[in-house]
């Protein structure tokens, strides 16, 4: 599990253009959120959330990167669909959110299964993770990093 100080797992992903990403060669400042599924609700309004925002992350030279277990291809229908402006990365091995720590036992109804605990990362210059934020509700979600953002 990704601890404050830790570095990014030395990991490879997929973009949602197919293009190999290793998490550990990534420059900060970074956030790195990690959502259950593409094109559901929840999932949306995170990615519509941080998109609206990309200016300011911009303006801090901060990337914004979103993961999940979908494949490349729907997330690059999921990026077009909604025009995001973040990188949505797949890890469809499960190799990144185990080492994060964000793939977990979940219950709903009574019904017991494992998925992707929303979660965020923010990475500083220096490499190294600066601040998590775990379970996430996405209501002002990407607002409160954005102002952790600032103050790395």
């Amino acid at each position: 599990m990704a601890e404050l100080g830790d570095s990014l797992p030395q990991i490879s992903v997929k973009d949602s253009d197919d293009s190999d990403v290793n998490l550990a060669a990534l420059a900060g400042p970074l956030v790195l959120y990690f959502y259950p599924r593409a094109d559901t609700p929840g999932c949306t309004n995170e990615g519509k959330d941080f998109t609206a925002l990309a200016g300011e992350f911009e303006k801090l030279g901060c990337a914004v990167y979103g993961m999940s277990r979908d494949k490349p291809a729907k997330l690059a229908k999921f990026k077009a669909k909604y025009d995001f402006d973040l990188t949505l990365l797949s890890d469809e091995e499960s190799d990144a959110t185990e080492k994060m720590g964000v793939w977990v036992e979940k219950n709903m109804y009574g019904r017991k299964y494992m998925g992707i605990e929303r979660a965020t990362f923010l990475v500083g210059n220096d490499g190294k993770i600066a601040q998590i934020w775990r379970k996430v509700k996405v209501k002002g979600h990407a607002e409160a990093v954005l102002e952790a953002a600032r103050a790395l």
